[in-house]
């Protein structure tokens, strides 16, 4: 299968210097997910909070890409597949690590 979604991203520039609603509420994260259609930044499935898939959810913005560091790679939620970007996203400064 082959992702019906890449066309879609869009060159963002990220929302927060780590996972927008971590940072509010002082929770901390494991991995950074960045919305290729917004620039919203959240924390990953491993991290308690799952902001970047409640983020789709609410959104339905269909594809992220691994952001913390920048990883060079995309998921798709609608197609639960990767994807190939055609670029990366440069961190925004010096992002706060959490484990």
């Amino acid at each position: 299968m082959s992702c019906r979604h890449i066309e879609s991203v869009a060159v963002v520039h990220p929302s927060a210097k780590g996972c927008e609603e971590c940072l509010k509420t002082g929770d901390m994260w494991v991995h950074l997910r960045l919305c290729r259609t917004c620039g919203h930044v959240g924390c990953c499935d491993d991290s308690p909070n799952t902001h970047a898939t409640k983020h789709f959810h609410a959104t339905k913005h269909p594809v992220i890409e691994g952001y913390d560091p920048p990883e060079g790679w995309g998921w798709c939620y609608v197609d639960e597949e990767f994807v190939e970007l055609p670029d990366q996203t440069p961190q925004a400064g010096p992002i706060p690590r959490f484990v």
